[in-house]
């Protein structure tokens, strides 16, 4: 019964499909679209049903056309990149994945899946081409190079020892050209760290240029890389590839563990040999490139999830960073938030002096999952909002205020307090905030006592960073006793 019913309503169905979706029958003849590919390619599919495809697509021909080519050979082919010219003029890319029809084993058609990648494929393309114009612009006959790397160093703002450390490894890569490999969560300053090598290496009056490894599907992330040549598929252009514009600077690689396995397959090979092949070409071309790469996930684990070739890694690994959350350099906080209100008192004319010593504390305390772009778009929306000298918890998103009464909330938590304070039947007066610091100062004294006073055991008893710890120490001024 289903059966009948899906026969019946196929093609209604095939309607809601949001890819297109193209069927011609051995002979070439148009049988069947449905509406999302009449969207994609502007064809009025009552003028295009029972006429052959290269009347319909004069741009393509019997060698060019993938569904030809899947009726020819009785193969499917996926994922295959086409751009080809519509009856009104119109340039048009898609990617396609092209099945033969078969019936007892003859091909009686063939079922051709599109997905429409134009406008990214435009995009795309002029992104590469201001990239090549701003680095080669001509200036009275003479090549004039320019650099978008606009952070140094000095912009990385902390004194967590964990930074520094790190600031001094980055500092000694920059005087190589060794390929990088960065890794963190969304919102540490991984490409902070990328543009300062940059800026304080032999490069730095060179191309430092930026690709997202995610944003673009693979076909079009091969050629936007490595360029391509007149014919290598159809509608290709004679173009440099991204490897060429940045030839004597830096590339930067962000979220390579998304970029597909084949691709990191050639991407060693251009690391290796220094040349690169554009697309459908013979010839290579040497380029002179450093590389970093850049991940949100540890390469380990991207490795273990078969999202990063082994030996791409090992070669990218020569120089490797881990920058840490911000939860894990909560010392750096109250500079970072100070950093941030001096920059949005000069962007938005506000004059926020300082922060109020509660918000403080549920700053140093919060888990930040957004990191330090987290913390400088809250300090940005307060200063968008409010006109204050101080930012109060009045002023906080529902999140942070959420995070801070979480505990205090606990009914077992209250229950301790009642304990504590009403202890030998006296009843102390106190704030809900003085008896929160209580308590907390004496579980951490108590905790560091039965830990021997070490930091590491405490902070995992505890469950709360290292980082947090220590900073609770400071604030409760705790000090060992020894001698006993």
């Amino acid at each position: 019964m289903i059966d009948q019913i899906l026969r019946e309503n196929i093609s209604e169905i095939l309607d809601y499909v949001q890819e297109g979706i193209h069927i011609i029958d051995n002979t070439g003849k148009i049988v069947y679209y449905n509406k999302f590919a009449q969207k994609i390619d502007e064809i009025d599919r009552e003028k295009a049903v029972g006429r052959h495809i290269l009347e319909i697509y004069p741009s393509l021909s019997h060698d060019t056309s993938t569904l030809l080519k899947v009726i020819r050979t009785g193969k499917p082919i996926f994922d295959v990149e086409q751009t080809f010219v519509n009856y009104k003029g119109d340039k048009i890319t898609t990617i396609n994945s092209s099945i033969p029809i078969k019936s007892n084993g003859t091909v009686v058609g063939a079922l051709e899946i599109s997905k429409d990648i134009t406008e990214v494929r435009k995009l795309s393309e002029k992104i590469v081409e201001l990239q090549s114009e701003l680095y080669n612009t001509e200036n009275n006959g003479k090549k004039k190079e320019k650099r978008t790397a606009s952070f140094t160093f000095v912009d990385i703002i902390g004194q967590n020892p964990q930074m520094l450390k790190l600031k001094s490894l980055a500092l000694k890569a920059a005087e190589t050209s060794s390929p990088v490999i960065i890794y963190g969560e969304t919102g540490t300053g991984k490409e902070l760290f990328v543009q300062s090598i940059h800026n304080a290496s032999p490069r730095k009056n060179k191309p430092f240029i930026a690709q997202n490894c995610a944003a673009l599907p693979s076909n079009l992330l091969e050629g936007i890389l490595f360029g391509t040549v007149k014919g290598g598929f159809t509608g290709a252009e004679d173009r440099p590839g991204l490897f060429e514009v940045a030839d004597g600077g830096t590339l930067l690689l962000d979220e390579i563990n998304s970029m597909p396995l084949d691709l990191q397959a050639k991407l060693l090979r251009v690391i290796q040999e220094k040349t690169v092949r554009r697309v459908g070409a013979i010839k290579t071309t040497k380029v002179d490139v450093r590389i970093i790469a850049a991940t949100n996930i540890h390469p380990e684990k991207a490795i273990e999830d078969k999202l990063l070739r082994k030996d791409l890694y090992y070669r990218l690994n020569v120089v490797s960073l881990n920058i840490p959350e911000l939860k894990d350099r909560i010392d750096d906080i109250p500079r970072l938030a100070e950093y941030f209100m001096q920059k949005y008192n000069r962007l938005l004319d506000k004059k926020i002096k300082k922060i109020d010593e509660e918000v403080m504390e549920l700053f140093m305390t919060y888990s930040w999952p957004g990191n330090v772009r987290e913390l400088e778009h809250l300090i940005e929306g307060i200063a968008t909002m409010y006109d204050t000298e101080t930012i109060k918890l009045e002023h906080l998103p529902s999140q942070l205020l959420e995070a801070s009464q979480g505990v205090s909330s606990s009914g077992l938590l209250i229950n301790s307090f009642q304990q504590y304070f009403h202890s030998n039947g006296t009843t102390i007066p106190v704030s809900l905030k003085t008896a929160l610091e209580a308590m907390e100062k004496e579980m951490i004294y108590n905790t560091l006592m039965s830990m021997d006073w070490n930091i590491t055991h405490t902070a995992e008893q505890l469950d709360i960073p290292r980082q947090t710890l220590q900073y609770k120490i400071k604030k409760y001024e705790l000090r060992e006793i020894k001698g006993k």
